[in-house]
């Protein structure tokens, strides 16, 4: 049995990155983060915490942004991760392309579930709160070809 890889899940930062996020990230493996960043900066904080993988949101605009993918697919443990930032633009049919997790930003609801085996995780917004949203990220648990998921809610005041 290999060591587990935890693997830290982050989307639609908008440009804050919350210290309650930070902490709740700290420890992981790899961090994947699902799109609408808001800038560079974000991204250079979270890469002095773990590796860093991420991809391109709808509202990710300029230079830095260019460079970024659509999609992206990471292996580890035994486990093909997809990571998409809408949903809607997923194209491919995981069961078939051996995906066994997807993850997703986007609407900045986080929502999590199992279809024909595969994992389809959005941790929700990690910004600026959206209507009564909670502000969250996620956590994957990687290990001999299988991932559990966990979702962590933000102690963050409304704002």
């Amino acid at each position: 049995m290999s060591r587990p890889t935890v693997i830290g899940l982050i989307s639609d930062t908008h440009g804050l990155l919350r210290p309650q996020a930070l902490a709740a990230l700290a420890g992981c493996d790899l961090i994947l983060h699902a799109g609408d960043i808001g800038g560079p900066d974000i991204l250079r904080e979270l890469s002095r915490l773990a590796p860093l993988t991420t991809v391109r949101g709808n509202v990710d605009e300029g230079e830095w942004a260019d460079a970024l993918p659509q999609r992206e697919i990471v292996e580890r443990g035994g486990v093909k991760i997809y990571l998409v930032h809408d949903i809607a633009d997923l194209d491919v049919d995981p069961v078939a392309a051996g995906i066994q997790v997807v993850v997703s930003g986007h609407s900045h609801l986080p929502r999590s579930f199992e279809k024909d085996g595969v994992l389809f995780a959005n941790p929700g917004g990690a910004g600026p709160r959206r209507f009564n949203l909670p502000v969250t990220v996620g956590r994957l648990t990687v290990a001999d070809g299988r991932a559990g998921y966990e979702l962590i809610r933000l102690d963050c005041p409304k704002d």
